[in-house]
């Protein structure tokens, strides 16, 4: 049996403060970063909720709350809950898809690269089997005019 989940997540930038902008569970140099109680992970954050809507679960906020009160901010940690739930299911990650809107900031190929890795490995997958695509958004949205980042993410999950 397959599960499907889809995920979204947005922030706006912090532009008045040195927060580091973090996406995909790495810390992206020179960038700004995120409005958020964590670290602003947009693409954490999404495959949270793709991960734990493919479960039946909740939404983010509900794990991730009481994980910010104690003092986690790491969007790597509130992961783990998605992956346990899953697994716990009987269940693994078969794929992750990935988009990102952003009109700001470009990102190299070096840093999606880093992105993917650091996704499959949490994810425990392939780095084949995590795609990742970026849109501009061409302005016709708050992150195509660069106020923010967008991301959705699609998953599979296969018996285990």
């Amino acid at each position: 049996m397959v599960r499907v989940g889809y995920g979204t997540d947005s922030h706006a930038f912090e532009f008045n403060g040195d927060k580091p902008l973090v996406l995909g569970g790495i810390k992206l140099d020179n960038k700004n970063g995120l409005k958020a109680n964590s670290d602003g992970d947009v693409v954490l954050h999404a495959l949270f909720n793709s991960l734990s809507q493919a479960c039946g679960g909740e939404s983010l906020g509900y794990y991730a709350d009481p994980l910010f009160k104690k003092g986690i901010t790491d969007s790597r940690e509130y992961l783990k809950i998605a992956i346990k739930m899953i697994s716990d299911l009987g269940y693994r990650v078969n794929n992750i898809g990935i988009m990102v809107e952003a009109k700001k900031p470009r990102f190299t190929y070096e840093e999606i690269r880093k992105m993917k890795r650091s996704i499959s490995s949490l994810a425990g997958i392939e780095e084949k089997d995590t795609g990742i695509t970026f849109t501009s958004g061409e302005g016709l949205s708050a992150f195509g005019r660069g106020e923010g980042i967008l991301a959705q993410v699609v998953v599979s999950l296969v018996k285990g």
